[in-house]
């Protein structure tokens, strides 16, 4: 018996959207747009957990700075703005075609936005005072001194102010700025080649300043007392973590001889042809590390280099 048209119809239908988001960087930006989603609504309707605190414990004594090093503003152009213009820069006098500028963005983007809704996920649900809390609680005359009491001892009318004293672990500052300059840093170190042809270490201190800049954000957290080292050495580490995650699914690694060029986009002519070309899985690796292939006569012979070391 034969299908009905309409039966046919959705068939095709389902194969082209099949088709659709396995050739396209359609899951790519859907994932953004949830993750963006999730952490505005996160910023706007989210109250932390309000861990239970004395006002006796000097650690969370320290003054709250009313005028912070770096605001959040400049944290958003120093680790976010900054980076999108020097990768954009970098393309540019490369004469790079426009897959590469996209994956380059893309993954800049999507590295800032998943450190973000990670870091104000886990501020949320610890709901570790911070250094400068009792400054912004400004408990209340009488509060008994020596014992664990709740925020509502509290006289703060800002919501903000008050809320946010309990947003210390990890720095948002400190993760932020390593998602954004730390994907930068891992961008230009291809570009540069630094792995592969190490041949001057200016280059590779070229790659190595988004990283001191993220260094000295992170650090200004403690200058402000908005965190301590801890909260500061673990917000530097997930954005890290995440910067290199998100850099590495849309560019080989670091020592490959093709450091400098994105994967090819999905399901393009491209992908088949290096697939086709490299032979499988094992032989994909063994070209990128430019090592031994097997060659055709049964003997492993030296996969040539893209660009000779010198």
């Amino acid at each position: 018996m034969a299908p009905s048209n309409d039966s046919a119809a959705n068939r095709g239908l389902m194969g082209s959207v099949a088709r659709f988001w396995t050739h396209s960087y359609a899951p790519d930006y859907i994932g953004f747009a949830a993750l963006l989603t999730a952490y505005i609504l996160i910023v706007l309707l989210v109250e932390p957990f309000h861990r239970l605190f004395s006002i006796s414990d000097l650690a969370i004594a320290f003054p709250h700075a009313e005028v912070e090093r770096v605001p959040v503003a400049m944290n958003v152009v120093y680790a976010a703005l900054c980076p999108l213009v020097a990768v954009v820069l970098v393309n540019l006098a490369t004469r790079a075609s426009f897959h590469k500028h996209h994956t380059t963005v893309l993954g800049l983007a999507i590295a800032i936005v998943l450190t973000s809704f990670l870091t104000d996920v886990v501020k949320n649900t610890v709901g570790r005072p911070r250094p400068d809390l009792l400054a912004r609680c400004k408990p209340r005359a009488g509060t008994p001194e020596h014992r664990l009491v709740d925020f509502t001892v509290c006289t703060e009318t800002d919501g903000h102010t008050l809320h946010d004293g309990w947003r210390s672990f990890p720095s948002g500052h400190s993760s932020f700025s390593f998602a954004g300059l730390g994907y930068t840093a891992l961008f230009l170190a291809g570009q540069l080649r630094i792995f592969r042809d190490r041949r001057d270490l200016g280059r590779a201190l070229v790659c190595l300043a988004p990283v001191v800049g993220a260094a000295m954000i992170a650090m200004s957290r403690c200058q402000d007392y908005r965190h301590d080292v801890y909260d500061v050495c673990t917000g530097s580490l997930l954005g890290s973590v995440v910067a290199f995650w998100s850099y590495r699914r849309y560019w080989p690694r670091l020592s490959s001889r093709e450091c400098d060029v994105p994967h090819p986009a999905p399901g393009s002519a491209e992908e088949q042809e290096r697939e086709d070309r490299r032979g499988g899985w094992s032989r994909v690796r063994d070209e990128e590390e430019g090592g031994p292939v097997l060659g055709r006569n049964g003997a492993y012979e030296m996969a040539e280099l893209g660009q000779s070391r010198r």
